[in-house]
């Protein structure tokens, strides 16, 4: 019998998907065409020969989009058919606003919106530190939440309501704590995932979406030390960067890189204040890495 589900867990050629009926499925991906991720609707075939559980997808519908990440010749997608991506970051320890960059870049490509979660607002100490990094994103109307997961987690609450939100951001952010306190029941179901899956390694290295109430949902992601942007070209980053796109086509070159070409309109913001100058300096160093490890993995 054919049915249509929801994936809630994947890793590699196996997920784990709820029909329409709310039934759990352990499904077997066939192929190396088919690789179903988290928020995918496919088609399943129940397949009674390996379980009564069991099933066999068969197609995964069109995806209205997806958030990827990539390295030099292979892209991963994380996660598919969201509503918005929350970036968590924290006051302890030190965060990276490159990576936040980097995010968002993916984010803005898909024309998803983006909200930064500023955790752990308890550490006084670095408070400020943090707020200041996080003004230039402020300042583009970059929506950013504060609280302390371990205390209180209600106000994003309303952020979330009615969405698909996946849950991003590097290591040591908290995210297994706000997690925690949206839904929980998690460590009950991700123990019930690995069970389904008979591995326990599951439960850590792959994406998981959890229902928080009927209508919203989170889709939560390992934690990250790098964010790859392999196989973007220097306009699909600077596309990115929304505020660049006021100034687009006006640098004196038609194949400006906003590094250091004269006439760089870019450039020119930056001095008229119309431009953050930590925003283009972090364009220049992701332009750069990008460009250096493309270099290095040709030789």
């Amino acid at each position: 019998m054919n049915r249509i589900a929801t994936v809630f867990a994947a890793f590699g050629r196996a997920c784990l998907a709820r029909d329409d009926t709310q039934q759990i499925w352990r499904c077997h991906v066939r192929g190396r065409e088919l690789q179903p991720v988290c928020g995918d609707r496919v088609a399943i075939s129940h397949a009674p020969a390996l379980g009564p559980d069991a099933a066999v997808v068969t197609a995964i519908h069109t995806r209205r989009n997806v958030f990827a990440r990539a390295a030099q010749h292979r892209r991963k997608v994380i996660a598919a058919n969201l509503d918005q991506v929350a970036i968590l970051v924290a006051c302890e320890p030190s965060f990276s606003d490159e990576l936040i960059c980097r995010m968002l870049v993916v984010a803005e490509l898909a024309e998803l919106p983006a909200v930064l979660v500023l955790n752990k607002i308890d550490v006084d100490a670095r408070l400020a530190q943090a707020r200041t990094m996080l003004e230039p994103f402020v300042a583009l109307g970059f929506p950013v939440i504060e609280l302390a997961a371990c205390l209180d987690a209600s106000p994003l609450r309303s952020v979330l309501e009615g969405k698909r939100t996946l849950f991003t951001g590097q290591s040591g952010m908290g995210k297994s704590t706000l997690v925690q306190a949206l839904v929980p029941e998690a460590e009950v179901r991700i123990r019930e995932i690995s069970s389904f899956l008979d591995s326990g390694k599951h439960a850590t290295t792959g994406a998981r979406m959890f229902s928080v109430n009927p209508h919203t949902e989170i889709v939560d992601t390992p934690g990250v030390t790098e964010f790859g942007l392999a196989g973007y070209n220097v306009r699909n980053i600077g596309y990115g960067f929304r505020e660049f796109q006021a100034f687009a086509g006006q640098c004196r070159f038609a194949d400006c890189r906003h590094l250091n070409e004269p006439g760089c309109a870019m450039a020119q913001a930056v001095q008229t204040g119309q431009i953050h100058p930590r925003r283009l300096a972090l364009y220049q160093r992701i332009i750069e890495a990008e460009r250096a490890a493309t270099s290095k993995q040709s030789h």
